[in-house]
């Protein structure tokens, strides 16, 4: 929990503009900048920037030293709700606009390098003409995955949270608000690399997607379970690489349906294109009745 791993220091930064592709394909973001203006409409601590719960976190180190362990767990648990609470409201305000505009959000997750950025990009290569496609791209520092997104042909927004290892649902907000996704689109969130903190933060999605590529090993899903049992969809990625490893395929299956009996999973390599026609079929499935669920409502 953020409280508790220190991330709340961090600056969250957005991209001033979300352009679309030039002619060339390369995107013309202006420099970052804090995120806290936008037309996103956010009725609750209006005009305030996101980091309010990294005041809470600081303010949490420095009160209550001499009350005991017992009143110091307590407080911790409090400060903890109260960010859950927050984000929650921000990620209830994301997810009735995307319903208004029939947007479907997918929130991937993964550890650092599990190829997400590659298999995002494939994947935009391989519905782009079909469906209207944007994406938020989350990391630490460096625009670099959503240089790589533009140049795939998808109009794409950076956020840079700075020491923060998770995108929070009022972060989210305000790049959507900066991106203007097309009604009807799919908009792709793709989240900092990390299997902890982001399992904890609704973003407003309408699916969580976690990717797990073969290099991590079969039991990431036993040692992660808050962030396997909140997903919806397992991508298994880096397909290629299984004649060169020891990974079991069925024992990860197992292990991950043993958490989620529920879970989706796929078998994917952004290198050679295994997989990708089926996760962009899943897409538009879920795109569609989506949109069909929305327009009942």
């Amino acid at each position: 929990m953020c409280a508790v791993c220190g991330c709340g220091k961090g600056e969250g930064r957005i991209e001033a503009d979300a352009a679309k592709p030039d002619r060339a394909g390369n995107g013309q973001a202006a420099a970052g900048r804090d995120h806290g203006h936008s037309d996103h409409d956010h009725s609750h601590d209006r005009g305030h920037a996101h980091h309010h719960h990294h005041r809470d976190h600081d303010h949490d180190r420095h009160h209550d030293h001499g009350h005991g362990h017992d009143a110091g767990q307590s407080r911790i648990v409090q400060i903890e709700k109260d960010i859950l609470g927050k984000n929650n409201a921000y990620a209830a305000a994301n997810r009735a606009r995307f319903n208004a505009a029939g947007i479907l959000a997918l929130n991937l997750v993964s550890s650092p390098g599990s190829g997400k950025t590659s298999l995002l990009v494939k994947t935009i290569e391989y519905l782009r003409g079909e469906l209207p496609l944007a994406v938020i791209e989350g990391d630490q520092q460096t625009s670099t995955d959503a240089d790589r997104i533009r140049a795939a042909g998808a109009p794409a927004i950076q956020i840079n949270t700075g020491k923060g290892c998770h995108l929070d649902a009022h972060m989210v907000g305000h790049a959507a608000g900066h991106l203007k996704s097309a009604p009807g689109s799919v908009l792709f969130i793709e989240n900092v690399g990390n299997l902890v903190c982001p399992a904890l933060f609704d973003l407003g999605e309408a699916y969580r997607i976690v990717v797990l590529s073969v290099t991590e090993g079969e039991d990431k899903p036993l040692k992660y379970p808050d962030m396997f049992a909140s997903s919806q969809l397992m991508l298994i990625s880096k397909a290629d690489l299984l004649p060169h490893l020891d990974f079991d395929v069925g024992r990860c299956l197992a292990n991950a349906l043993r958490i989620n009996p529920n879970l989706q999973t796929l078998t994917v390599s952004a290198r050679t294109g295994e997989g990708v026609a089926a996760f962009a079929a899943w897409i538009e499935a879920n795109a569609a009745g989506y949109a069909a669920a929305v327009a009942q409502d």
